[in-house]
């Protein structure tokens, strides 16, 4: 659930906080969460070329260590999900793009389609983001935003849309 009161700066200098905040992205006036998923793309690029069994597990370790990464940082800052934690945007995305085919056309859908899983929240995204709280919380909206963003984009290819 997002804290809307006053959202206090992070420590970019601390390695935690720099994660938290996609290495500085989630620091942007506004829309942090899309400059987080921006970072994002150039992470999916440098491991799109892995095996799948090898991309699956980067990205477990990913989700496992944001788990970490989001709470301490929601906690060092006293605001749980501040605004500018986008370390689960960029593991949302990156289960977005599962298998998804080379393109330029392909990352950009995946973007388009995390993001707005992501903002609009749908059932049980919304239901999550209110009530699982903690680092956990942070981080299992936007991977079951990512799952909803993935197998959307697994239909339109199948489909032969795109």
């Amino acid at each position: 659930m997002s804290d809307s009161t006053a959202n206090p700066a992070p420590n970019l200098r601390n390695p935690v906080h720099l994660l938290a905040f996609g290495f500085g992205s989630g620091t942007m006036p506004f829309a942090p969460g899309t400059f987080g998923t921006l970072v994002a793309v150039p992470i999916y690029l440098l491991m799109a070329p892995l095996a799948l069994t090898a991309y699956l597990v980067a990205v477990s370790l990913m989700f496992v260590v944001g788990i970490w990464l989001c709470e301490r940082t929601s906690r060092d800052l006293g605001v749980h999900d501040h605004g500018g934690i986008v370390w689960d945007e960029i593991v949302g995305y990156l289960i977005t793009m599962i298998m998804a085919p080379a393109g330029w056309q392909w990352l950009l859908l995946g973007f388009v389609l995390f993001r707005l899983f992501d903002i609009f929240k749908p059932w049980p995204i919304n239901s999550i983001d209110r009530k699982v709280g903690g680092g956990l919380g942070i981080m299992l909206d936007d991977v079951v935003a990512g799952i909803f963003a993935l197998l959307v984009m697994q239909l339109i290819r199948i489909s032969g849309l795109l």
